[in-house]
């Protein structure tokens, strides 16, 4: 309104020029002998109007009345078609800048839209929702109808004031220029296409080999179906191969930095490959044929006649189990059992789940009767031999996970029995011989296995490493690296390496060093010299400790004052009638004699060993640290004269060894850890890790006595010292 208001003066204005220019005319006229003045038609004062609404009368300058009327006439009022043409125009330029301030909204065209989304939007509550979910979550919310809306406002024909310019390919913005009717949108909605339902019929169940493994699927997997939905990956640029790049102003650089081509690439977009994608594309396609091939060749029989009649009610069940809905797996399973009783293929689910949930509860109960329902699925009738095979195999690595042993080896060897050319069965049934500690039985094994397969390597290391454990050194040697270098699954084992570099450091091969260098690289040893399996990581690792760095100074006075004492009792149990001190069995001496006296062993009291040393015992007593150990030992040593220790480490990093000299010939008793070598002394405390590579010397001409006292390394937790395991 304020805006219109100040029109008015114009108007006043071009209205006083008209009545000047009348009253010229009238002048005129008057001196011309005219009219008289009836014809003569008033002006009417804009201002002027009489109470009914009528135009008050006007004065002329002459001093004529007349009313004002509504025509020439009957002496009404008379502008000119210009001063109408002005207020027309005017009128028109102020409606304008009113339509561009105040945003007038063209309300046919929004009429016509919102027709148009209604069209759409009956489509979508008849069913049609699929196409439109695009962030796949299964409803129709705020971000589908921004999508929804784009593609219905998609013109039929692409102007070029319609079409957005296509952004390069991993330039700036190339996601952020995308508009309506691009190809990304179109992307979106095709991705949203729901995938084809799962076909059970090809069904592959868990492999029993993967103990305690999860059923979460893994993104980017090919689930059972065999279809992957790739996404459009940008292609990569030259020098840049493999990798993807995540930053626009590098790509920007790069591009930048390139000579210039002579036939330039198509841009995102074109509907021709280049040829280098064209080859990736066909070489993808031959390998994802391949692969399907390989699995279809691979995948297993698991339905007889009874479980296919109930395929159905079997697959629901193991979706549930794969899910992750494990009491409801149960009890589906379990209904199938009792309703169909031959089912193998119903049994052997029963037991998956009652596996899963005896993980998942830490329950050694059902991990038993998961062991019992294997067994019953491979004992029924008309079992396929892909389920017996799953079934029992899976058994024997449950009865192994339980610490029945006895039990494993007989499942194990029931499987060899059915499948007498099954060289891996034949391999488990090796290892089962040697967690029951029958060497014997699983060298007869694996000789078996090398006379059918001569390159197996994961026999060849266990073979080696049998021979060594019977002092055939130089023997074990080729099994155990030829072993390694075969690079088999179950080769790669840290004690492989150990045991060879052990064996050629025995024949004074000094390539020793090159394997315990590769069993460093592969994550077995945590350096060159310190070779422990058995290790907590993080824990400080050095050779050789002071007592104060310890934390155990109270201990070590302890010991060093009371050394006279313990030598005592020492010597008094020496006497070998009496059995005491036994001979070193760990096969750890090239040559001589070395007996043990073990008072404590994996935190606890050997028998009744301190009844030969209370006064010992009592000392001890006072020291946690020490005797509740579970990683090491406390005891007398005794080495005769002429008595080499081969270069070892012990078996973990959880533990400090004190060495306490009780009686030391002088000389030639010295110890070496690492490459640093020391010598005891009598009522003195030496402290090491012999986690480290050490080698014991014992050339004076009597015995040395020495007090070994194993402690936790100081950096362990209260909570880890109760819950690791005893060695």
């Amino acid at each position: 309104m304020q805006r219109c208001a100040s029109s008015q003066p114009l108007v006043e204005e071009i209205q006083a020029e008209e009545e000047e220019e009348e009253e010229e005319e009238q002048e005129v006229f008057q001196e011309t002998g005219g009219v008289n003045e009836e014809q003569v038609g008033p002006v009417e004062e804009a201002s002027a109007r009489e109470p009914d609404g009528r135009s008050a009368p006007v004065e002329h300058k002459n001093g004529k009345r007349a009313e004002a009327g509504p025509s020439v006439a009957d002496g009404g009022p008379r502008f000119s078609m210009f001063t109408w043409l002005m207020v027309v125009a005017l009128l028109g330029v102020w409606s304008s800048v009113a339509v561009f301030y105040f945003d007038i909204v063209d309300y046919d065209r929004v009429l016509a839209r919102a027709q148009e989304f209604r069209m759409n939007f009956s489509e979508v509550l008849q069913g049609k929702l699929a196409a439109y979910d695009t962030d796949g979550d299964g409803d129709f919310d705020v971000e589908d109808a921004k999508v929804l809306l784009e593609k219905t406002s998609k013109p039929e024909v692409e102007t070029p004031t319609q079409r957005a310019p296509e952004p390069e390919e991993d330039g700036p913005g190339a996601e952020e220029t995308s508009v309506p009717g691009s190809q990304d949108v179109e992307s979106e909605i095709q991705a949203a296409v729901p995938l084809p339902p799962l076909d059970d019929s090809h069904f592959v169940p868990d492999d029993p080999t993967e103990p305690g493994q999860r059923y979460e699927e893994e993104p980017g997997s090919i689930d059972t179906t065999g279809v992957l939905v790739e996404e459009n990956q940008p292609e990569e640029t030259e020098g840049e191969s493999g990798r993807y790049q995540t930053s626009s102003k590098l790509s920007q650089e790069a591009e930048a930095e390139k000579p210039p081509k002579a036939e330039p690439e198509p841009q995102t977009g074109s509907t021709r490959p280049t040829e280098s994608r064209q080859a990736a594309d066909g070489a993808a396609e031959k390998a994802a044929e391949e692969q399907k091939e390989k699995v279809k060749k691979k995948k297993p029989k698991l339905l007889n006649k009874v479980d296919k009649s109930i395929k159905s009610e079997i697959d629901a069940a193991e979706r549930l189990r794969k899910k992750g809905n494990l009491d409801l797996a149960l009890k589906a399973f379990d209904s199938l059992v009792q309703q169909h009783p031959l089912s193998p293929r119903a049994r052997y689910g029963k037991a998956q789940v009652q596996d899963d949930l005896a993980e998942k509860l830490r329950s050694n109960d059902l991990l038993q009767s998961a062991i019992s329902t294997y067994g019953e699925a491979a004992e029924l009738p008309d079992v396929t031999s892909d389920l017996l095979r799953a079934a029992l195999k899976r058994r024997a690595e449950r009865q192994q996970f339980l610490g029945r042993m006895r039990g494993s080896l007989a499942t194990l060897q029931k499987l060899v029995d059915v499948f007498p050319d099954d060289v891996g069965l034949r391999n488990d049934l090796g290892v089962a011989h040697l967690l029951l500690g029958d060497n014997k039985g699983a060298k007869k094994v694996y000789e078996e296995v090398l006379a059918v397969a001569p390159s197996n390597g994961f026999a060849k290391v266990h073979y080696g490493f049998i021979l060594k454990a019977e002092n055939k050194i130089a023997e074990s040697i080729p099994y155990l690296r030829e072993g390694l270098e075969s690079g088999e699954p179950g080769t790669d084992d840290g004690r492989f390496y150990f045991h060879l570099g052990d064996a050629l450091q025995r024949v004074g091969d000094d390539s020793a060093y090159l394997w315990y260098e590769r069993g460093h690289q592969r994550g077995h040893f945590a350096s060159v010299w310190q070779r422990s399996l058995y290790n907590v990581e993080g824990l400080k690792a050095q050779p050789w400790w002071t007592p104060q760095e310890t934390g155990y100074a109270d201990l070590v006075r302890m010991l060093e004052r009371n050394w006279k004492t313990i030598r005592d009792e020492a010597l008094a149990v020496m006497d070998r009638s009496r059995g005491r001190f036994l001979p070193e069995e760990e096969n750890l001496r090239e040559k001589g004699e070395w007996g043990q006296y073990t008072l404590w062993q994996q935190g606890k009291r050997v028998g009744n060993a301190c009844q030969g040393v209370p006064k010992t015992c009592a000392l001890m007593e006072r020291f946690p640290e020490a005797t509740g150990c579970k990683r090491g030992q406390i005891k007398f040593s005794v080495m005769q004269p002429g008595t080499h220790v081969w270069p070892h480490t012990g078996p973990t990093n959880c533990r400090l060894r004190m060495h306490l000299g009780l009686v030391i010939p002088a000389p030639g008793c010295r110890i070496r850890c690492t490459d640093q070598t020391r010598e005891w002394e009598e009522g003195k405390v030496l402290i090491f890790d012999d986690s480290f590579e050490h080698e014991v010397w014992q050339e004076a001409d009597s015995y040395r006595l020495i007090f070994i006292v194993d402690v936790w390394h100081p950096e362990l937790s209260q909570y880890q010292r109760q819950t690791l395991s005893p060695i």
